[in-house]
């Protein structure tokens, strides 16, 4: 068909095309920021809107006061080990300076020294109490944290179940939060993608044909990629049956659409030649044959051999002779490529077609005499 076209008319379509492209590119833009804002008409979900919040807020509290108490009690039970180790070491220490007295006091065996025996001992025994108390409080330390400890843990396990339960209704909602908003997306792109099949049907070839195919391209856009991700899948089955359904209905319309088109060409088959070639159309025979197909049927036919005038499928006729001039010329053309006749002229005889297709020999001596 582009051969059939002035050489500005091409390029006029090619702007028309870049003008169709554009005006689809503004629409999906527009389309996409429409489709992305829907989710905000429905109100955030948090967890907290499907708790009890008179039973999980005091467990909160406690598991927050729990685990303050806990943090002191670790902080405290690490100073009261801190005086526990000092105190050992003491002990140690005192015990060791001790037995080395008392072995020198055995060597020697002097009486003066027991008063100070018994002040070494006094002294040690109140180094071993001063340890025993700080084991005492890193006992109470050790064990006000283990309180704490499962204070803490029995809290968060009762709030872990309520909290378990506050996280499936929120699913449940998510998923019909999500089924909402996909049928807001559905009712917004599928009147699009009707329309976009009407105007496809009817307006695809009319004066304002790149406005229509830009919102063709629009439609498809706005259904196949910014509706067909949100398709809720429910762990695959919807998008399976979906898929089924929609390639079940593209089929069949496919096979009925098939069988109508063949219906048609039967029945075209059946006319008489002119009121085909006439129902054709120019622009749609040109397109054919540059095809090298019958503009009828749409067999391939060879159209570079000169002694087919006929389709042979069909019987459509393909060359006639100029009413003129009698030169071969297409069946479709509306004038005639060797003297410009329009197609249609009153046809010379075929003798007079013979003698015009047939060269003449230049006048010579014996055509003189």
């Amino acid at each position: 068909m582009s051969k059939a076209l002035r050489l500005s008319e091409k390029w006029f379509r090619r702007g028309l095309w870049l003008v169709a492209f554009v005006f689809a590119s503004f629409l999906i833009g527009l389309g996409g920021t429409l489709v992305g804002d829907l989710p905000k008409v429905e109100q955030p979900l948090v967890l907290d809107d499907f708790l009890d919040l008179a039973q999980v807020q005091p467990l909160r509290d406690q598991a927050h006061a729990a685990r303050e108490h806990s943090t002191q009690a670790q902080a405290a039970l690490e100073q009261a080990q801190l005086q526990q180790s000092k105190a050992a070491s003491a002990t140690r220490a005192e015990r060791e300076t001790f037995d080395n007295w008392l072995a020198t006091r055995s060597v020697t065996q002097r009486a003066e020294h027991d008063p100070e025996v018994l002040a070494r001992t006094r002294q040690l025994d109140a180094l071993r109490a001063q340890q025993q108390r700080a084991q005492q409080a890193v006992q109470a330390q050790q064990q006000a944290l283990l309180d704490a400890r499962q204070s803490a843990q029995a809290a968060q396990a009762r709030l872990a179940q309520l909290e378990q339960d506050g996280h499936q209704r929120l699913a449940a909602e998510q998923r019909r939060v999500e089924l909402r908003v996909f049928l807001y997306r559905l009712a917004l792109t599928l009147p699009l993608l009707v329309l976009a099949g009407w105007l496809f049907a009817k307006k695809r070839q009319s004066t304002w044909w790149p406005f229509v195919w830009g919102f063709i391209y629009f439609a498809l856009f706005a259904f196949f990629v910014e509706l067909v991700p949100y398709l809720p899948s429910y762990g695959g089955y919807v998008r399976y049956v979906v898929g089924i359904l929609i390639t079940a209905l593209v089929g069949r319309w496919a096979i009925v659409a098939l069988n109508r088109y063949l219906e048609r060409q039967r029945q075209a088959e059946a006319l008489p030649d002119e009121q085909r070639r006439q129902e054709l159309g120019y622009d749609v025979a040109l397109a054919r044959l540059g095809k090298g197909v019958c503009p009828g049927c749409e067999r391939t036919v060879d159209l570079k051999n000169e002694a087919i005038d006929f389709c042979p499928h069909c019987g459509i006729g393909l060359f006639d002779r100029c009413g003129a001039c009698g030169t071969r010329k297409g069946a479709f053309a509306r004038f005639c490529h060797a003297c410009g006749t329009p197609a249609g002229a009153t046809p010379v005889p075929p003798a007079q077609a013979r003698t015009a297709a047939t060269p003449v020999a230049p006048a010579g001596p014996a055509a003189t005499a």
